[in-house]
C-alpha cells in the first residue's frame, strides 16, 4: 500500500477540511499516480471533492465509524480489520491511501512508500501528515528538482520504508 499526500513545511495537508494550496501539477501527479487503481479515504476527504462524490475511473473505499454512511460508487468499511480484509482481492502495490490526517495515521503503518509533495511554505494548516523527515523508519529514496508554482516552490519526494 502507498500513501499519498501534499504537505507544508509543517506536515500539514488542510485547514478547514480543505487542502491548503491547489497546484496543477500535483493535480496531475496525483491524477497519474492513483487513476485506475484503488484509493482508500475518510468519510470527510470524500464529502470534500466537489459534490462530494467519489473520484472516477479508480475504485473508492471509505473508512469511517458511521455505520449509516453509505455513497453511491463508494465501498464503505468501518474498521481497519474491514478495510485490509476487502483490499485482499487487490495488489497492494495498486492501492493508494488519499486521506485525511487520522486515515493516514491509521494506515501508515501498513504502507511501504509515500508519494509526498512538499511545499516550501508554511500555511495555517488543522490536518497533519506524519512528519517521514522525522521517522526512522522512512527515508526518501527519490526527490524531483524544486518545481515553482507561482512564488511557491515545491519538490515530489518519494519516501520509503528502510
Amino acid at each position: 500500500m502507498k500513501a499519498i499526500a501534499a504537505a507544508d513545511r509543517n506536515w500539514g495537508i488542510g485547514q478547514g477540511n480543505k487542502l491548503l494550496i491547489s497546484i496543477p501539477a500535483d493535480m496531475r501527479f496525483f491524477r497519474e499516480k492513483t487513476t485506475g487503481h484503488v484509493v482508500v479515504m475518510g468519510r470527510k476527504t470524500l464529502e470534500s471533492f466537489p459534490n462530494g462524490k467519489p473520484l472516477k475511473d479508480r475504485v473508492n473505499i471509505v473508512l469511517t465509524r458511521d455505520r449509516s454512511y453509505s455513497v453511491k460508487g463508494a465501498e464503505i468499511v468501518h474498521s481497519v480489520e474491514e478495510l485490509t480484509e476487502l483490499l485482499e482481492q487487490y495488489p497492494s502495490d495498486e492501492v493508494y491511501v488519499i486521506g485525511g490526517e487520522q486515515i493516514y495515521r491509521q494506515l501508515l503503518p501498513l504502507c511501504d512508500t509515500a508519494y509526498i509533495t512538499k511545499i516550501d511554505y508554511a500555511y495555517q494548516a488543522d490536518a497533519f501528515f506524519p512528519d517521514l523527515d522525522a521517522d526512522p523508519a522512512w527515508e526518501i529514496a527519490e526527490e524531483s528538482e524544486e518545481q515553482t508554482c507561482f512564488d511557491i516552490e515545491y519538490t515530489f519526494r518519494t519516501y520509503v520504508r528502510r
